[in-house]
């Protein structure tokens, strides 16, 4: 289908487990689209069961999959540079970007093309920050820029390594507040949600799958063994977290399930926090659940002028 906009754009949203691979897959061999991972993990290499990649299910050209080394850090000014250039990328070659994931933060700078600082990386600061818990950072971020601390969500407050670069950033500009730009896209957003119960179900379900007939901890084990340290892996959170706990003898098998299932669901409510917020500041999400409603209401949009 011919796109008669090109600056539109498709984004995919959700939390973890709602099969949000699935449906832009499916988007894109309808509409001649290509796809744009919104993934704060799926950007690493070697990374690829703990984060759900789901290659095999991909039948068209994807971006921002394995763009990284884990050893190395990645921000959210390095993503947003990169889906910048994918996405005109593909509306150079008329096709349809449509950009799928759960990371709100990156979901938002892309669609909202948010203003980020130019701040330099200062690693003294940050050598004397690490030494801090999450609190403490959160602490003193509010005393040096209340507003600012104010607007964080509980994700970016439990979050090391974005206070740390807050932290970095009003140290060298005091009048710094993270705020959208011009939009560079006409982008309609698509919701995926399910009910509490079958969320929970969904994400166990998958969970026993990626460790029973996947081997994620065989893909941690390997990570390991290629030179990340168990603290960079505990870094990533969730799957990478708890398996390298286990690994170290630091919490027994089912123990490691158990909570590592819990901390899942918990991430999956941060994120439809996220997005709720989201909708709050004036994101239209369209939650549908059925596919042929979606599917029309992308017809739609594409035909608009």
């Amino acid at each position: 289908m011919p796109i008669k906009n090109d600056k539109k754009i498709i984004v995919i949203l959700g939390p973890t487990a709602s099969g949000k691979t699935k449906l832009a897959v499916e988007l894109a061999e309808k509409f001649n689209g290509e796809i744009v991972s919104a993934d704060s993990r799926q950007v690493y290499r070697g990374m690829d069961i703990g984060t759900g990649k789901d290659l095999a299910e991909y039948s068209v050209p994807y971006h921002l999959i394995d763009v990284v080394n884990p050893k190395l850090r990645f921000d959210l000014a390095q993503y947003q540079k990169l889906a910048f250039a994918a996405i005109d990328d593909i509306l150079g070659r008329g096709k349809l970007p449509i950009l799928a994931g759960g990371s709100g933060l990156y979901l938002q700078a892309v669609v909202e093309n948010y203003k980020l600082s130019e701040a330099k990386k200062d690693l003294t600061l940050r050598k004397e920050l690490e030494k801090l818990s999450a609190v403490e950072l959160f602490l003193k971020l509010k005393k040096l820029a209340p507003k600012l601390a104010e607007k964080l969500n509980q994700s970016d407050k439990n979050n090391k390594r974005r206070l740390t670069r807050y932290l970095e950033i009003v140290g060298q500009d005091q009048n710094f507040k993270s705020r959208a730009g011009k939009r560079k896209y006409d982008a309609i957003i698509i919701g995926i949600n399910y009910s509490r119960d079958t969320l929970k179900q969904r994400i166990f379900k998958r969970l026993l799958e990626r460790l029973k007939e996947q081997n994620m901890i065989g893909e941690v084990e390997a990570l390991h063994r290629q030179g990340l340290s168990w603290k960079r892996l505990e870094e990533f959170g969730l799957e990478y977290k708890f398996i390298a706990l286990y690994l170290q003898g630091k919490l027994q098998y089912e123990e490691m399930v158990e909570k590592l299932n819990q901390a899942i669901y918990q991430f999956a409510k941060r994120q439809l926090t996220w997005f709720k917020r989201w909708e709050k500041q004036g994101a239209n999400i369209n939650w549908v659940k059925d596919n042929k409603k979606i599917e029309k209401l992308v017809k739609d949009y594409l035909e608009k002028r």
